[in-house]
């Protein structure tokens, strides 16, 4: 019995030293209220609106057709209570993100400001707290500010606290909290092989006691590997340096393997714990040779991946952790093992995720376009490279610290004037100072700048020697130029910079996923010019090893206020749509690249096809089919009957099929047994519109156009304009419009107001005299579309369009007067720019028709003043 009790005696003392005074990490995001704007009416009904975090305030008006979007002050507020065993603690707010000048309040009394949108920070706000309720406020601005990057950038800059905000409740002995919000304590891997690695962990504790700090490894079994013991010094900073880890286990995307650090702050004395902090360890090895590219862990290893912004559908940059986590694993899935986590740093949930799953990644600043010559403008480019790096230390994922992203592409100051010169000069003392941070932060990591692709004047600057690798930007093919120029500039980069490691840093070309051509055209926004544009990319990419990576621009689409097109605000080069649905491009990726047997029927997300008829047919139409697959053959059935047996090419076989009017049934099967299987609605167009064997049900045609439109909304299927043939439909007489009457590119690219239908009511034939369309007996309902592509004011076209006519304005000008009759009555009397054609706005008006004695339809065009016009025109048969 007394030894019993002296057991029990013993376990109560040791109890002390072996138990975890943790800190307390909180999120806060619920129940807070918001009210956009600066006013001091406070207490008026209705001011305050009940939010959650994450939240913007752009959400909506970066979308909309009202030019611009908010950039103003926000405020936020919300009560907290703060618990009785809070007592001697200390209390931080901690921001992941919030953009992008923050300013919080405690109880009325300002806890501290933080410049910049990307980044976390936080507040130690002890001193202002009470135990139970207390107020918190926020005030956000999101204002330009020549002084806060970005300046520019083809991206909206959203405002609001837009990731998640917590509380954190630690003791008065705790690692350091007050360094760039990081959590105080930075690992790295001096040297590490096949055989053995070295650990090196540095910090610093916030402690006024005598105190130890702990170096605990642990596997990812959980198994303890090390431990080491170490005091800080009287400045409270510690370094331990753990040697011969034996047979390290090592990160790769292949093999994405963490280890974790614990680092326990104890008292030296008694055992007590005050504070503990865990962080992620890979271990791995990697350099950039700029002939034979990349490295990892000892061997060759191209780089792959793609770059992403952090907008959703609907919902602007406030994005939940799991909607960034599921990126992740989309580029994951496709087989990609890099991200550029661009143009800004992102959620902290990206990075970790990349760090589970494998992804190696370069996270940047938003220092984009241009620069302010002040000094401002420089401390918080500085800062936030600061910060970055701090924060993002400890992920193995991160491979590259980039800033700087085609900073000579929007320059201050007119060509050839002395101002210039002297700015390239400023811009390029601030990339060497950037460059000198970096170095000095984080030696070990690689740096970058990501040019576009004027390389004779980045040579010039001097941009090109800074940075260890080379990041271009380049859109050959699509902006300007052909495909195969892309090939000229990177042997042009490795001939004139031999020592330069090459990343591709950007490159892809716009696709909205409704739009399709087989013979497509550049700028046509189809997404079978995006699918050649990246098959012609791929190759170069793959055929040169000096060519360290490639990074597709971009994973996903994302909203930019300012661009129109197609898709209005909007950069739909992504792979993924806003909502992530992926398009062709995507899975181009994916069967070069993944590992994991794989087969995609093309044109999966194209469910509502229509096509005239094939020549001599009425109810047949004949299109290619892509399946793309990593296997080496695959076998395709339409509607249950073989179409044929083919080996795949870079990841892509070609198929002709036939379709019948109807429910098609598309089924892919590899040699493997990987099956896809889609159904498809197609509507075939009778040649002869009276057939029987094909009766008449609806039409569909956007006039000026050579591009198919499939509304994913209605499932209608529009087709491209042709000349009246008889017994079938088409225009007579006209011609195309094209913005540059000089160029290729038909159609407009400005945001045609009041329609989500932009792709059609951007293209249209001018001057036409007639449409006719040769239906059967029936009563009929007639749509007629029309927009005035031209207006009294100019636009400028966007710098991003990398093209040599950047920032070239749009002809104005046009005048159109006319009467539209329908079988001899006039329905629309006198159509100009003083009633219904708007400019830039889109107008629709439709009619029923009775259609007798085997006339058909006819609608002729009668000028009155300049040409008559149509952007589209949709015939359905009611009965």
């Amino acid at each position: 019995m007394n030894q019993l009790k002296k057991l029990v005696t013993i376990i109560v003392c040791i109890l002390p030293l072996i138990s975890f005074s943790q800190r307390i990490k909180q999120s806060i995001n619920t129940s807070w209220q918001f009210h956009k704007g600066d006013d001091d009416n406070a207490n008026a009904k209705g001011y305050w609106e009940n939010v959650n975090i994450p939240h913007t305030w752009n959400a909506e008006d970066v979308m909309d057709d009202e030019p611009g979007y908010y950039r103003g002050i926000g405020w936020y507020q919300k009560n907290i209570e703060v618990p009785k065993g809070w007592k001697d603690k200390d209390i931080y707010i901690y921001f992941e993100g919030a953009s992008q000048v923050a300013e919080a309040f405690v109880n009325g009394t300002s806890a501290g400001t933080h410049l910049g949108g990307y980044l976390a920070f936080s507040f130690n706000i002890t001193q202002f707290l009470h135990e139970g309720k207390n107020e918190i406020k926020v005030k956000l601005d999101n204002s330009h500010n020549p002084d806060i990057p970005p300046l520019g950038g083809d991206f909206s800059v959203y405002g609001g606290i837009y990731r998640d905000v917590y509380l954190v409740a630690v003791d008065r002995n705790h690692f350091d909290m007050d360094d760039y919000a990081s959590n105080g304590v930075f690992i790295s891997t001096p040297a590490v092989n096949d055989e053995s690695a070295i650990v090196q962990v540095k910090g610093k504790v916030d402690s006024d006691r005598k105190i130890k700090v702990k170096t605990y490894i642990y596997d990812a079994e959980g198994k303890e590997i090390a431990l080491s013991q170490s005091k800080p010094d009287k400045n409270g900073h510690f370094i331990v340096q753990i040697k011969n880890i034996k047979k390290p286990n090592l990160w790769s995307p292949e093999n994405p393997y963490l280890y974790k650090v614990v680092n326990v702050l104890t008292d030296e004395k008694s055992g007590v714990v005050y504070d503990e902090v865990v962080n992620p360890l890979g271990f791995r090895w990697y350099h950039f040779d700029a002939e034979k590219g990349f490295y990892l862990n000892g061997k060759p290893y191209k780089i792959m991946g793609a770059s992403r912004h952090q907008d959703f559908k609907g919902m602007g940059s406030a994005l939940v952790d799991a909607l960034h986590i599921n990126d992740v694993q989309w580029l994951k899935d496709m087989g990609g093992n890099f991200l550029r986590v661009s143009h800004y740093p992102q959620d902290p949930a990206i990075m970790e995720a990349c760090d589970r799953l494998g992804i190696l990644t370069a996270v940047e600043t938003p220092g984009n376009n241009q620069i302010t010559e002040s000094e401002g403008y420089t401390c918080n480019m500085l800062d936030m490279q600061r910060e970055m790096i701090r924060q993002n230390y400890n992920h193995p994922s991160v491979i590259i610290w980039s800033y700087m992203n085609e900073v000579l592409i929007q320059p201050l100051y007119k060509d050839k004037m002395p101002e210039r010169e002297k700015y390239w000069k400023n811009l390029r003392e601030l990339a060497q100072k950037m460059e000198d941070l970096c170095r000095a932060e984080d030696p070990e990591r690689y740096t970058m700048i990501a040019y576009h692709g004027d390389f004779d004047l980045y040579k010039r600057v001097g941009l090109i020697d800074i940075p260890k690798v080379a990041g271009w930007n380049l859109y050959q093919g699509w902006y300007g130029g052909k495909f195969e120029d892309f090939e000229t500039f990177v042997l042009k980069h490795h001939q004139e910079f031999p020592l330069k490691p090459l990343i591709i840093s950007e490159f892809g070309a716009d696709s909205d996923y409704r739009l399709h051509n087989f013979k497509p055209t550049v700028f046509d926004k189809t997404q079978e010019y995006a699918n050649l544009y990246h098959e012609a990319y791929l190759k170069t990419i793959k055929k040169y090893p000096f060519i360290a990576g490639a990074i597709v621009w971009n994973l996903v689409e994302f909203g930019n206020e300012s661009r129109q097109e197609a898709v209005p605000h909007i950069n739909n080069k992504g792979l993924l749509t806003t909502d992530r649905k992926p398009k062709d491009s995507y899975f181009i990726y994916k069967a070069v690249l993944a590992k994991e047997p794989f087969v995609k029927i093309g044109g999966s997300d194209w469910l509502y096809r229509a096509q005239q008829a094939d020549q001599g047919s009425n109810t047949n139409a004949t299109q290619p089919v892509n399946v793309y697959t990593n296997q080496k053959e695959v076998k395709l059935w339409l509607n249950g009957n073989l179409v044929g047996t083919k080996n795949a090419n870079d990841g892509k076989v070609i198929f002709t099929c036939i379709f019948k009017n109807g429910i098609n049934t598309l089924k892919a099967i590899t040699n493997d047994g990987q099956e896809d299987f889609i159904s498809i609605n197609f509507h075939v167009i009778a040649n002869q519109l009276k057939s029987k064997e094909n009766i008449f049900s609806t039409l569909n045609v956007s006039l000026g156009d050579q591009r198919m439109f499939m509304d994913d909304v209605t499932n209608e299927s529009w087709v491209p304009e042709k000349e009246y043939t008889a017994g079938g439909w088409g225009y007579i007489g006209g011609k195309i419009y094209k913005e540059d009457e000089k160029g290729d590119r038909y159609g407009s690219r400005r945001n045609i107001l009041g329609t989500a239908y932009d792709a059609m009511y951007e293209t249209q034939r001018v001057g036409l005299k007639a449409f006719k369309a040769d239906v059967p007996d029936g009563l009929y309902e007639l749509t007629l579309h029309f927009a005035e592509l031209l207006s009294p004011e100019q636009q400028e076209k966007l710098v991003y369009n990398l093209g040599n006519n950047a920032g070239q304005k749009i002809r104005i000008g046009g005048e159109h007067s006319f009467d539209v009759s329908v079988s001899g009555l006039v329905i629309l009397e006198d159509l100009s720019n003083d009633n219904d054609l708007i400019p830039i706005t889109a107008y629709k008006t439709k009619t029923t028709v009775l259609v007798k004695d085997g006339k058909g339809i006819s609608i002729d065009f009668i000028p009155k003043l300049g040409d008559a016009i149509l952007n589209g025109l949709q015939i359905r048969r009611l009965y």
